[in-house]
Formats: structure tokens, C-alpha cells, sequence
């Protein structure tokens, strides 16, 4: 007969617990501090230069990018457009085809 009871008295027992006894330990937020290098250069003049140099540098330095591997025009595309459609890099639809052509004449695989 005590073993029909036990059940019934541990579940009393966590029923009558005071809810905070209960809960998980608090969720904290944390603030973090992200300093981005800070570079005033810009890509090298030439034919498409305004149009990288006007939405692509709003995220990368102009570095990074150079430092990319050299890749096809069919690749740069596909870099350029997941920037726009993965990311929602603000890039004025005018402005895509010159930054492929930019990107393919100055890191375009050889």
C-alpha cells in the first residue's frame, strides 16, 4: 500500500515547491564590444570602381576583398548576388553588373 502512495507524495511535494525553486537559473544578456578595423582605401580606379567602392565597402574593406581568391565571372556573380540575397548587402541594382565586371577584370581567374 506504500508504494501506491509514493508517487502522489513526491508529486505533492514539487507542486508545493515555490516556482523559482523550480525554474532555471536566470537567462543574463551580455553586451559585446566588436571593433572593426577602420581603412580609408578604397579599390583602385578604374572602370566600376565608383559602384564597388559605393556599396560593397559599407561591410568589406577595400583589402579583404582584393585578398580574395582569384574567381571566374559565372563565381563573382554568384558572390556578388548571395551578398545581396543572404546577407541584404544594400546594393543599387544598377550598380551589380559594374561590380562584376570590376571584380572579374581585377580578381578574375586566369
Amino acid at each position: 500500500m506504500l508504494r501506491g502512495l509514493l508517487p502522489v507524495v513526491v508529486l505533492l511535494g514539487v507542486a508545493s515547491m515555490p516556482l523559482a525553486a523550480r525554474a532555471a537559473p536566470p537567462f543574463e544578456l551580455k553586451s559585446v564590444k566588436i571593433d572593426l578595423p577602420d581603412s580609408d582605401r578604397m579599390f583602385p580606379e578604374r572602370p566600376g570602381s565608383d559602384a564597388i567602392n559605393n556599396n560593397c565597402l559599407a561591410c568589406h574593406s577595400a583589402g579583404m576583398v582584393l585578398n580574395q581568391p582569384s574567381l571566374s565571372k559565372q563565381a563573382w556573380t554568384a558572390e556578388v548576388n548571395k551578398m545581396i540575397n543572404n546577407y541584404k548587402a544594400p546594393v543599387a541594382p544598377e550598380d551589380v553588373g559594374a561590380i562584376v565586371e570590376y571584380l572579374t577584370a581585377l580578381k578574375g581567374a586566369k
